[in-house]
């Protein structure tokens, strides 16, 4: 068939909006960013750079291959934090927002793409919580910058300290951990406003919009005890254990670590390791020194990375549901059930084989980005799994060498450095969606089906 027939047939499925869309916004991104009006005087930027922190803000990642404050003007400074909103909130809630405002119908085929980028189970309701993830969004952040102004002010100038506050908190809700200090925020390790603050918003903006809304339509409703949905209870659930097992298992891993814990006090190793288990899932702000961290915490650090936040937030990884669903069927299969059950809830086969694609996606896209990436690039394999697992996360983590400021990646070819985008990328909008928005060009489901066969597995 010819090409020009081909591409007559492709169909916009949601899959492949949402692609096209957060690529349109990656590379309009980069243009800007690689403007000299972005550049602080006598600086400039290369465009695989600027092109790079443009997907690392939109995916809301984190990693950076040019000191933010130093090389960027208050014009870039500004574009990468509108970046950050807009990858945090997603392409098509944004057009569903100016949607609202022009008072335009919403079509069967928006509502549709709105459902896939939004992670929801039905299109029922679905302009009303966008609605309501701009009243979220706005009031989380609002709240942080108010009181992150506040603290600031006490060391800077209030111009200043409000940009500070505006864009760490927008930064933060949306877990992308850039940050305005070079040295991140390693200056507030015992800080207990900073970290409470910043933690809270990561927690909240990762935890996922649908979990707030059913959060906050439960206080609502008449009977508060109401019991919350299976999703809602293993996202906040796996959230808890995650976070308080990551600040045991960091702080046993670090005590000892002249370079990290050991010459704090005590109140400020708890901050620092609360911190740095919150963080990577899926945030990329750091009040320690993650490259002085021991083997085992960093290699701990990856697994966070891997599994991420939960569905319909801020941050990346396979989720903290998939990684649910993966342990309660391993469970029922080394106890020889037939069911996976969760709760008093069976799993339906449709969930369990879309866990499993998922994770074993991730897993295959890390493994084969860290096999190349080893390859090209003269860095050690811990270091390069970490920026891989980091991409893929969208966390924005790195395992820098004494005195860098930016990720790992600035030492990557543009070879390495364009891998990294695409995996950040692939990300943010799900492995599996890239997958189907570039393979499913007019392919049709046969009307027939191959026989059955066995293989031994185990």
């Amino acid at each position: 068939m010819p090409l020009k027939d081909r591409l007559s047939r492709i169909r916009m499925t949601p899959a492949r909006v949402l692609f096209l869309g957060f690529a349109g916004i990656i590379l309009f991104g980069g243009f800007l960013l690689w403007l000299p009006i972005s550049a602080a005087p006598g600086r400039s930027v290369a465009f695989i750079d600027a092109l790079y922190t443009s997907t690392s803000a939109v995916c809301v990642t984190g990693l950076i291959v040019v000191d933010t404050p130093v090389v960027y003007s208050f014009f870039g400074q500004l574009v990468i934090v509108l970046l950050i909103q807009a990858g945090g909130l997603g392409y098509m809630t944004l057009a569903g927002i100016v949607f609202l405002l022009l008072r335009r119908r919403v079509s069967l085929r928006d509502r549709m793409v709105l459902q896939e980028a939004l992670n929801v189970f039905s299109m029922q309701g679905i302009i009303r919580f966008v609605k309501r993830i701009v009243l979220i969004t706005a009031l989380v952040e609002s709240i942080a910058a108010l009181i992150l102004t506040v603290r600031w002010w006490l060391e800077y100038p209030f111009a200043r300290a409000l940009w500070l506050g505006v864009f760490h908190a927008v930064s933060a809700f949306n877990n992308a951990g850039f940050s305005l200090f070079s040295t991140n925020l390693t200056r507030y390790v015992g800080d207990p406003t900073v970290v409470f603050v910043i933690t809270s918003e990561i927690i909240i903006g990762g935890i996922g919009y649908l979990v707030i809304s059913e959060l906050y339509e439960r206080r609502l409703a008449a009977n508060r005890r109401a019991a919350l949905s299976l999703h809602a209870r293993m996202a906040v659930g796996l959230t808890a254990f995650l976070i308080i097992a990551g600040t045991a298992s960091l702080f046993v891993f670090e005590v000892d670590n002249l370079n990290t814990l050991q010459p704090m006090g005590p109140f400020t190793r708890f901050l620092a390791s609360y911190f740095q288990a919150v963080t990577p899932r899926t945030a990329g702000f750091n009040t320690i020194d993650i490259g002085a961290m021991t083997e085992v915490a960093q290699l701990f650090v990856i697994i966070l990375m891997f599994i991420g936040a939960s569905p319909g937030g801020t941050g990346g990884g396979i989720k903290t549901t998939t990684f649910g669903v993966l342990m309660a069927t391993l469970y029922s299969q080394i106890r020889g059930k037939a069911d996976v059950v969760i709760r008093k809830r069976r799993l339906s086969p449709d969930t369990v084989a879309k866990a499993f694609n998922v994770a074993a996606t991730a897993f295959l896209l890390v493994v084969a980005v860290t096999l190349t990436l080893g390859y090209v690039e003269p860095e050690s394999l811990l270091r390069v799994t970490f920026e891989t697992t980091s991409a893929f996360g969208t966390v924005g983590l790195s395992m820098t060498k004494p005195g860098m400021v930016t990720s790992i990646s600035a030492l990557f070819s543009p070879f390495g450095k364009l891998l990294i985008i695409l995996t950040m990328f692939a990300g943010r909008v799900g492995p599996i969606t890239v997958g189907a928005a570039l393979l499913s060009l007019g392919v049709t489901e046969p009307t027939y089906r191959y026989p059955e066969d066995r293989v031994m597995i185990g």
